[in-house]
């Protein structure tokens, strides 16, 4: 390992247990809102590195989370308001589904009837 990077992850320990010892830093896993918090800051124009110091995680993982942030924020503008007709299609969509595999279940009787083979058992319904 070079010395460079011997240094810097002295550097990043002696930061982590500074913020260790004055109880700054949080361990663990990061709520949804807590990353929303992180995200925020570093839209606001903090550094991400000094930010990722801070947390202690990568600042590979706050640029996911950020990408993630904004990626979700396109999403939520792009949609549209749920109308009266969404609850209509969904139910007909469900129907559609149900047709569609009672026409497969009856094509493969018809095949296997033609082809004088034995019907499957059915299963006794609960």
């Amino acid at each position: 390992m070079s010395k460079r990077k011997r240094e810097r992850r002295a550097l990043a320990r002696a930061a982590a247990a500074a913020a260790a010892a004055d109880g700054s830093r949080e361990t663990g896993r990061f709520s949804a809102r807590r990353k929303t918090e992180t995200i925020l800051r570093l839209l606001r124009g903090e550094s991400l590195d000094t930010l990722a110091r801070e947390l202690g995680v990568t600042a590979a993982t706050l640029a996911q989370w950020r990408e993630a942030f904004l990626v979700g924020g396109q999403a939520a503008l792009k949609s549209r308001p749920a109308d009266e007709r969404d609850d209509e299609i969904q139910r007909l969509r469900a129907k559609v589904g149900e047709i569609t595999m009672s026409n497969e279940l009856l094509l493969e009787r018809c095949h296997r009837l033609e082809a004088n083979l034995p019907l499957p058992r059915r299963r006794p319904s609960e």
